[in-house]
């Protein structure tokens, strides 16, 4: 049975920023979704929410690479606590689908005992890749592991863990920009982009 505990959701629905124009990737077209000022709110109010539950902490945040790499910059400058970052860079996709086969390209090399673990993931949607990660991570005596995703596709989701900090839940389109890619290009935008089916 599914079990999904959501502590934090900024909103779940979007009116496309008309100004933005459709854009091609390789043989595709997106079209816009989520602008930036729409990201950069919901990245506002999760970090809000993170500098008031680690008050008194000094958490690690681990980021998974490569995706996340725009989030995880931006949610840092609005921290207001000492911390630490580190990265791990992970594989589950090819082109538009998920291989649900995980290849992990850097490994875990910090020490995590006793240690306040925030993972920083650019979107989750099945919770394979993640699923990994937080048994990596049980292993390693963490004190306490929690999860910041920007995006939650909630009915892609198929794991039980729990996700603390969720900034924007989407439905189940793939998309690009704002560091994520559709087969390595696309990440430069600032703002996210859906296919156009």
């Amino acid at each position: 049975m599914l079990k999904l505990s959501a502590k934090f959701y900024l909103c779940k629905s979007f009116i496309p920023d008309q100004s933005m124009k459709k854009i091609k990737i390789h043989d595709k077209f997106f079209e816009p979704f989520i602008p930036f000022e729409k990201i950069d709110a919901a990245i506002g109010q999760m970090a809000d929410k993170i500098n008031s539950d680690m008050a008194g902490k000094t958490p690690l945040f681990l980021v998974i690479l490569n995706g996340s790499f725009m989030f995880a910059a931006d949610l840092f400058k609005k921290l207001d606590m000492n911390c630490e970052i580190s990265f791990i860079k992970l594989a589950s996709y090819s082109g538009t689908q998920s291989t649900e086969n995980v290849k992990e390209l850097i490994g875990l090399d910090e020490s995590f005992k006793d240690r306040h673990v925030i993972i920083v993931e650019d979107i989750i949607d099945s919770g394979i890749t993640l699923e990994m990660v937080l048994n990596s991570l049980k292993e390693m005596d963490a004190a306490s592991v929690q999860i910041a995703t920007l995006l939650f596709k909630p009915k892609a989701f198929r794991k039980d863990y729990t996700i603390e900090y969720i900034g924007l839940e989407i439905p189940n389109d793939f998309i690009v920009g704002y560091g994520l890619d559709y087969d390595k290009q696309g990440r430069n935008y600032k703002d996210i982009y859906k296919i156009v089916e």
